[in-house]
């Protein structure tokens, strides 16, 4: 079989075992085996396309033998390959989690048959987003686990879930019309939606036109990826989630817009003129992001507001445009995905130890519950960036990077995430001081005397922090990829050589050189 027919899997995988799901729905344990068994094959397939691709380079398979510019492409190299494989642990040590734990707290009602199949859609819609090769299928990957997420954000079908998911899906219908409407223009002004194609020809697009295609999908993937001003909805719509689903959704689907912004901002859009109006977006979302967690009294909520502020360092490093910094900027990605994880799928074990997610109520954790506490611990400190932890070593190349480039603006940028950094490791420590350290009421006490959490549970999130304790261990030659990742993002020539050939490789115009400027391409690819 050719190692190309792999691509496909990611997807298919996760559709043909929601479908096997649906049918054993009147059996929940063949049910919920049949869904980490899915899940387990596609982190296996994930991690062997990543190896591939490490050493041999993109991989692009061509559905129906269509070329590329008429039929379906899918493309992994380096940067989606990466995402595959750490999005597949991440969603399959949540669906072991909620395994465990009934996706309803208490209600009889919750439809607990869909949820595996549903969450199983939701997989196949991320796999979709990082291995589309156009922008209409990545369209397709959004609006999949788009219509996956309604349903998980709305199961049990309490007033308060209804309430933030009717403010979610508004706002993602919203963001998907920009979309689509970004792809229509696209589509109009170039006559393709392949990247590659589009590649070449938006290069040649007058300034104007070119700026206004790049505001409008702009805006509709920092919809999605929760950045400042565009933020508000996510505080509202995750915290009322089941702890699996808010795992799942703060650990990947923000990411999955942060992965387009990528894509927009190096393959499609290089060095744009908009590079400081990212600065500034980053900027905003770092600080009110942090200050907004600091001001709230419930754990999921200080949680939420926490990931509006990192997706800001994200947001730097991809506005920096320098190798530094976009390598840095796909390691924190790494990081923040599974750090941001098991730091809900924590604040689940807490809920179900102590009843309760309210900051006031809870308290005398640490001495009942010490395991709890230190699953909470190493991600809260994790997310701070204390060293020598990954959250420290990608935020060291971020500040780096914005050193590197020297602008006021730069300067700016690395003092406000220095000062993020300290008020997230505040608004950890007053998480740890009121849910684990501050002695028990009396009432909080009966509650932890008479609450048990599953074994599988903690196992499930124990999983996940080891796992952003590798992070550190292998930061080497971990960054050492996510390097290699991001010159050949910035490069571009490698993913249109892959899926165009050489010959189209060598009409690339631009690539971003190493200081973040936009270098004219010869017509054998070098510099000039």
């Amino acid at each position: 079989m050719s190692i190309e027919l792999l691509l496909a899997l990611p997807v298919m995988l996760p559709l043909a075992g929601a479908a096997a799901a649906l049918l054993a729905r009147h059996h929940a344990r063949l049910q919920a085996g049949l869904a980490i068994a899915t899940l387990a094959a596609v982190a296996v397939v994930s991690a062997v396309l990543a190896l591939h691709v490490a050493e041999h380079g993109t991989l692009v398979l061509q559905i129906g033998r269509w070329t590329p510019q008429l039929g379906i492409v899918l493309v992994v190299d380096r940067l989606s390959a990466l995402m595959l494989v750490v999005s597949s642990i991440v969603t399959l040590a949540v669906l072991v989690y909620s395994s465990a734990q009934s996706v309803s707290e208490s209600s009889e009602r919750t439809p607990v048959a869909i949820y595996h199949p549903t969450y199983l859609v939701l997989v196949a819609g991320v796999a979709i987003a990082f291995v589309a090769g156009d922008l209409f299928n990545l369209y397709v990957g959004f609006e999949v686990l788009l219509s996956a997420s309604y349903v998980l954000l709305t199961l049990g079908g309490s007033a308060s879930r209804i309430r933030a998911a009717t403010t979610y899906v508004i706002v993602s219908l919203l963001s998907s019309l920009l979309f689509l409407a970004g792809v229509g223009a696209i589509y109009a002004a170039t006559g393709t939606v392949n990247m590659a194609e589009l590649a070449l020809r938006l290069d040649r697009i007058e300034p104007g036109p070119r700026l206004a295609l790049e505001m409008i999908l702009l805006v509709a993937f920092a919809i999605k990826a929760a950045i400042f001003p565009l933020s508000a909805w996510l505080p509202d719509s995750y915290p009322t989630a089941p702890a699996p689903v808010t795992a799942v959704f703060a650990g990947l689907l923000t990411k999955v817009g942060i992965y387009a912004i990528i894509r927009l901002e190096t393959l499609l859009f290089p060095a744009s003129v908009i590079s400081d109006l990212l600065l500034a977006a980053a900027g905003l979302s770092l600080l009110v992001g942090i200050l907004g967690a600091l001001a709230q009294t419930d754990l999921k909520r200080v949680l939420s507001f926490t990931l509006v502020s990192h997706m800001g360092y994200m947001l730097l490093g991809i506005g920096l445009s320098t190798l530094v910094s976009m390598g840095a900027t796909v390691y924190y990605v790494v990081h923040h995905i599974t750090v941001q994880s098991a730091l809900f799928l924590s604040a689940g074990l807490i809920e179900a130890r102590g009843g309760t997610t309210n900051l006031a109520r809870l308290g005398g954790m640490a001495k009942v519950a010490p395991v709890i506490a230190v699953l909470f611990f190493v991600p809260a400190m994790n997310l701070a960036g204390v060293p020598p932890l990954s959250g420290f070593i990608g935020k060291v190349g971020l500040i780096l990077a914005g050193i590197d480039v020297g602008s006021p603006e730069a300067w700016i940028l690395v003092g406000i995430a220095l000062v993020t950094s300290l008020l997230t490791l505040y608004a950890m420590g007053k998480i740890w001081n009121r849910a684990f350290w501050q002695p028990a009421s009396e009432e909080m006490a009966a509650e932890l005397a008479d609450r048990e959490v599953a074994p599988v549970m903690i196992g499930a999130t124990g999983a996940l922090v080891v796992f952003s304790l590798l992070l550190t261990v292998l930061a080497g030659p971990l960054m050492a990829y996510t390097d290699a990742a991001a010159a050949s993002v910035l490069e571009r020539t490698p993913y249109v050589s892959a899926v165009l050939g050489e010959d189209a490789a060598a009409q690339v115009q631009h690539r971003i050189g190493e200081d973040g400027q936009k270098v004219e391409l010869t017509q054998d690819g070098g510099g000039r």
